[in-house]
């Protein structure tokens, strides 16, 4: 494909096919890390390099191994088993490397494991019939999106931890309606490709 046609799965990963806010995926490190700014950053910087590994790793076992052998049925456990690796050794590496993102995401690392956005990039490149190129920038855009959705969010909820909400919004209820607002503004860029 060429580079208009990367830059397209680009654009269309990031803005148009957000998977936050315009397809829902990956909502709990979204709903769960948000709250800072600086664990937002650093959960998306994790979810973009499992993004890649998962895809330069899936993509070729799929491709290479599984059609041929005719297992195609067993891509999700595959994809599955591939990411758990990849999110382990991410997690080795911010505990030894960097311990106090390591603590500030908490519980929230391990979760990049079922964090159905990784393994909704694995699939639905090989479901859009992706090369590999393809499904490299796809994924990588992919992640960029789950950055902005974050870092996005992020500034939205320091912003709400100073405003004055009505006691019975303050919580759970005030962050789930200022997620549905953010999302909403990701609706104009379906316009870009016309959907």
């Amino acid at each position: 494909m060429n580079n208009t046609g990367l830059f397209a799965i680009l654009i269309g990963s990031l803005l148009v096919n957000n998977f936050v806010l315009a397809q829902f995926l990956g909502i709990c490190p979204f709903l769960g890390v948000s709250k800072k700014l600086d664990s937002a950053v650093g959960m998306s910087v994790a979810v973009i390099f499992v993004m890649l590994m998962a895809t330069a790793a899936t993509w070729p076992i799929y491709m290479f191994v599984l059609v041929p052998a005719d297992l195609k049925y067993l891509q999700t456990i595959v994809f599955i088993l591939i990411i758990a690796a990849l999110v382990q050794l991410v997690e080795i590496v911010l505990k030894r490397y960097v311990p106090p993102l390591y603590k500030s995401l908490g519980i929230y690392l391990p979760l990049i494991t079922t964090n159905c956005a990784v393994l909704g990039v694995a699939i639905l490149n090989i479901d859009n019939e992706y090369g590999f190129v393809q499904s490299m920038v796809n994924s990588f855009g992919a992640g960029c999106g789950f950055l902005l959705a974050m870092v996005m969010f992020a500034g939205v909820r320091e912003r709400l931890e100073v405003a004055e909400i009505p006691k019975s919004l303050k919580g759970l209820p005030i962050t789930l309606i200022a997620a549905s607002l953010v999302s909403v503004s990701f609706i104009g860029f379906q316009g870009l490709f016309g959907l």
